[in-house]
């Protein structure tokens, strides 16, 4: 195993193989995955782990369209496909649940075009999917209150490689397994202010200086003024932040109902009868943590869409902000001109069903070892170009 050479202590402390700044799903992630391959690790997280974008319960795993294959694509669909195998081993080591489930999508059909457009698809997911899962175009869906057939005049599209999960589950079971591993250091209520790569020093916000071999920027949307002060860019041209909101309702829903989703309303079954909603996609606010009437405009929608929950009462509220790169694509791998500082940032709406597989491409970046192949669209280099077009 080829690890780079560490930086130089500070303060008598010893140098981490992995220093990763940011404990959401991405950072916890990581972590485990470099711990797993004998790595030494440093997390540090500003707030509590999960606190920002990882900390909602919607867990929504679902695929990109099946037409137009590429690297992403391709990239997301092994992701997801690995990801039972995943957390079945989180599970078995830790002895948490997760709340994993393969439960399929329903996509309502709202015009004859988009039937049409459905159907060309189906083909598509044939050949790209491996014949594994089903993409199919039905006239109605099983029951007429998931959704309401009246808000599918087209018919209904059903997939069945969607899945979900309890993010608050995965975030515990990530946790615990890092619990009762060596050269694991968890510093909460600090982060990264400032990298300086010659030196491998990473500065922290309680003012103290951290060496490291390799470093990580997993911190949601804090990584892309970081990543564009180590490339010389403009602050905010590399990514921002987007707000959403969401609902969670007792609707004593079956836990095996397959997701909904419709014009960006997503309605998912969880277990104990829960069920989730959302999400808003804000790109102006100014509360980045507070919920309002959009929200309820969202679940508003979403009884309309699926009358089964037209009268649960909510018993949760949540905001957060998700960070979106440039490139809209996550931005994964090497930074330029900053030798062992790594991006894994700008995963959106989606980090949950790849960041394993982002972890695993990092730590064959650290180790010298075979990983997976990283989408040349995910790289930093790209999203950069991207963001001197723009």
């Amino acid at each position: 195993m080829a690890v780079a050479d560490r930086g130089a202590p500070r303060s008598g402390q010893a140098v981490p193989d992995l220093l990763i700044a940011g404990a959401g799903v991405a950072g916890l992630w990581l972590a485990v995955k470099a711990a797993r391959a004998g790595l030494s690790v440093t997390l540090v997280e500003r707030g509590n782990p999960g606190d920002g974008a990882s900390g909602g319960f919607l867990g929504a795993l679902m695929p990109h369209s099946p037409e137009r294959w590429n690297g992403k694509k391709d990239f997301q669909f092994r992701a997801l496909i690995d990801l039972e195998d995943e957390i079945a081993r989180l599970e078995s080591e830790t002895g948490e649940y997760c709340a994993y489930r393969r439960v399929g999508r329903l996509l309502p059909v709202t015009s004859e075009r988009g039937r049409a457009t459905a159907s060309e698809r189906i083909s598509d997911a044939k050949a790209n999917w491996g014949g594994r899962f089903s993409y199919e175009v039905n006239h109605t869906a099983d029951r007429g209150d998931w959704p309401n057939i009246l808000h599918a005049p087209h018919g209904i599209v059903h997939e069945t490689l969607s899945a979900r999960v309890s993010p608050p589950g995965l975030l515990v079971a990530l946790l615990s397994s890092l619990a009762v591993m060596p050269k694991i250091d968890l510093r909460l209520g600090t982060a990264v202010v400032d990298i300086i790569p010659g030196d491998k020093v990473a500065k922290l916000s309680d003012g103290s200086a951290i060496g490291f071999g390799h470093m990580a920027l997993a911190n949601g949307v804090d990584a892309f003024p970081l990543i564009a002060r180590l490339m010389g860019l403009q602050a905010p041209s590399l990514g921002g932040g987007v707000k959403g909101q969401a609902a969670l309702l007792d609707a004593k829903a079956p836990p095996g109902l397959p997701l909904v989703y419709d014009d960006g309303v997503y309605v998912i079954a969880h277990e104990n009868g829960h069920v989730a909603i959302g999400s808003t996609s804000e790109n102006k606010f100014d509360d980045p943590h507070g919920t309002d009437d959009r929200l309820d405009q969202i679940v508003e929608r979403a009884r309309k869409l699926c009358p089964m929950i037209k009268h649960a009462p909510i018993i949760r509220r949540w905001a957060g902000v998700r960070p979106r790169a440039v490139g809209r694509d996550p931005m994964l791998g090497p930074i330029p001109g900053a030798s062992g500082v790594l991006a894994m940032a700008g995963g959106f709406k989606i980090s949950f069903g790849i960041a394993h597989r982002m972890a695993d491409c990092l730590v064959a970046e650290i180790t010298g070892e075979e990983g997976p192949e990283t989408p040349l669209s995910f790289s930093v280099a790209n999203h950069a170009a991207k963001a001197a077009k723009a």
